[in-house]
């Protein structure tokens, strides 16, 4: 038997068996150090030839979207970025100037982020590799898991999914974009070369949780961790009492937003109903091709790095709001074992996404 018969997700069940399984199964691995605080890790790799290539991607933007992809796993987990380590593997004949310019890129992300480069190693490789593990540290109240979705959840998208995909497109076939201004074709190059990690998404997130769900928190704080609430105006923070959680469950999108509403189904024991009419296209996407297309992409393009989150109604509709253009709330979680894609125009009939359409390394 070899890793090809078996696929990328075959292999992962089989070396979870050597790992704690209440540690394995999401976004990055979450380590209780003290009561207070947990220790959040994830390890992301990108290989030439395979996530990147000179005909897609400067160095720069390799050192930007390796950077991202970990930022956005930390995200995911409702953690706030520690460091990274960054791991290299070079062929020797690598210029100097191009790993300078991969480590710009990286720089210019994690600036963004207050988050530093702490430490590595650099190897000799046949191909160029680029592996980056981040730490971050998250409330074990605040932390988001896949397992933790209820029937009756919302599930809310933090913005526009199919168009780093587009965007790659673009970077490998530009002669199929001609009926597109250079604006929207800026746009969706970007979302490609340049995501952007969510992270932004989370301060927002816990003040509208805990203004809807009081009942789970205990003393206010007179020195606010976040000094405004959602309306701009003063406030205390409530902070969550020791056995309380956050009612939410989640994850990131970097593999698709199908398999992100897969896998937490799956991890959660639930099922879903989602309206594809409901699923925001981004305009330039629209521009470039069909609506069917698009939808597709959305689905099952990859590497847009938003939030799939599942959460009460309420603070879902609130959370959307506040973030505008791209977010929106697409289904709703339910007690069935199938996710349902549907139509309420009836213009397509109802299909079961499954992860066999996304992205697999095998």
């Amino acid at each position: 038997m070899k890793v090809k018969d078996i696929g990328e997700q075959g292999l992962l069940e089989r070396l979870q068996r050597f790992c704690p399984a209440e540690i394995i199964g999401d976004d990055a691995a979450v380590i209780s150090s003290s009561p207070e605080k947990s220790l959040v890790v994830t390890t992301d790799m990108l290989v030439d030839g395979v996530h990147f290539s000179d005909a897609t991607t400067s160095p720069e933007d390799v050192g930007w979207r390796s950077t991202a992809a970990n930022l956005s796993d930390l995200a995911a987990m409702g953690a706030t970025p520690l460091g990274i380590t960054v791991a290299l593997g070079l062929p020797g004949e690598v210029p100097v100037e191009w790993v300078e310019r991969l480590y710009k890129g990286m720089d210019e992300c994690l600036k963004l982020h207050q988050t530093p480069i702490v430490g590595g190693d650099v190897c000799r490789s046949p191909v160029i590799t680029v592996s980056i593990t981040a730490f971050g540290e998250v409330e074990p109240n605040q932390t988001i898991y896949r397992n933790t979705a209820q029937v009756g959840d919302a599930i809310a998208i933090t913005g526009f999914h199919g168009a780093s995909r587009a965007g790659l497109e673009l970077l490998i076939h530009p002669e199929i974009g001609q009926n597109l201004s250079d604006r929207d074709r800026a746009f969706l190059v970007q979302a490609h070369q340049r995501p952007k990690p969510r992270l932004d998404v989370l301060p927002i997130l816990w003040e509208i949780l805990v203004s809807y769900t009081p009942h789970l928190y205990g003393r206010v704080y007179k020195n606010a961790l976040l000094p405004t609430d959602i309306s701009g105006e003063p406030a205390p923070t409530r902070l969550p009492t020791p056995d309380s959680r956050l009612p939410i469950s989640g994850m990131d999108s970097s593999d698709g937003l199908a398999d992100a509403i897969v896998q937490i189904c799956e991890m959660s024991s639930v099922g879903a109903r989602i309206d594809r009419d409901q699923i925001p296209i981004p305009p330039a996407l629209s521009n470039l091709v069909t609506a069917e297309q698009a939808v597709e992409w959305a689905l099952y393009g990859g590497e847009d790095f938003e939030l799939v989150l599942c959460l009460p109604q309420q603070p879902a509709e609130a959370l959307i709001e506040h973030l505008g253009e791209g977010a929106a709330i697409i289904g709703t979680i339910t007690a069935e074992s199938a996710i349902v894609l549907s139509d309420r125009t009836n213009k397509n009939p109802d299909r079961i996404l499954s992860r066999d359409r996304g992205f697999q390394h095998f």
